[in-house]
Order: structure tokens, then C-alpha cells, then sequence
């Protein structure tokens, strides 16, 4: 798949602004009753951030097949434990994965179906 350089998109397309200014009451009103707290959007976007890394979303496929532990990511990935464990300790901290003990053992799963979903859509995003 090509990468798209946006740098070279931003310089060669025009942006679109208004020919004059007439701002539109009812819709304005209509978009600030609809919008989250700043305090969310933040939120939101901190749960986005987590996303922006490779190894973390190659951490969540993973999980998305299947419940592992530490060492089974770590061979599937070609990376060592330490490395794993740091990162799924982000994921862990922002809700995107859980863990379950097992005797010495630690398995890690997908917190829930909105985690599985967000990768699934992004996926067919991607792909389109």
C-alpha cells in the first residue's frame, strides 16, 4: 500500500473557506448543545494517542485472536519481554486491555467488543 506524504497534499490543495462571513445561529447553537466537554475531547484524544503506535496496534491484533500471555506476544512479534510488557502496561492503563492471573502466568485479552470493533473498522478503512 502507498503512504500518502501529507506534507505534499497540505502545499498542493487549496483549503475551502467562505466567500463571506454569515455565521449560521441555529447551526452553531445546534453543534455546541451537541459537543462533548473539553475536558472528554481530551480524553478522547489521549485514547487515540494509544493507537498511533505500531507495536501497540500489533499488540491488540494479537489479542484480537486470542487471550496470551507475555512471552507467546513476544515470540509472535519477534520482541522481548520487557518491550511487551511496557507497552501493555499503556494499554492497560488507558482500559484497552485486561489481565487475568493464572497460577504464575498473566494472560492478556482485549478489555471488551469496543476495542475489537475499533480495530476491525479501522482496518476496513484501511483497506478500502
Amino acid at each position: 500500500m502507498e503512504r500518502l506524504d501529507l506534507r505534499q497534499t497540505w502545499q498542493e490543495e487549496p483549503v475551502d473557506v467562505c466567500g463571506f462571513l454569515h455565521v449560521h445561529e441555529d447551526l452553531v447553537k445546534k453543534v455546541q448543545a451537541a459537543m462533548p466537554e473539553e475536558e472528554d475531547l481530551y480524553s478522547l484524544a489521549d485514547f487515540f494517542k494509544v493507537f498511533s503506535d505500531s507495536t501497540r496496534i500489533r499488540i491488540l491484533y494479537v489479542l484480537l485472536c486470542s487471550e496470551t500471555c507475555v512471552c507467546d506476544i513476544a515470540q509472535l512479534l519477534g520482541m522481548t519481554q520487557p518491550a511487551i510488557s511496557h507497552q501493555l502496561r499503556i494499554l492497560k492503563q488507558m482500559n484497552l486491555v485486561r489481565a487475568r492471573r493464572d497460577g504464575r502466568t498473566v494472560f492478556y485479552s482485549l478489555a471488551d467488543g469496543h476495542i475489537a470493533s475499533i480495530l476491525s473498522q479501522g482496518m476496513e478503512h484501511i483497506l478500502e
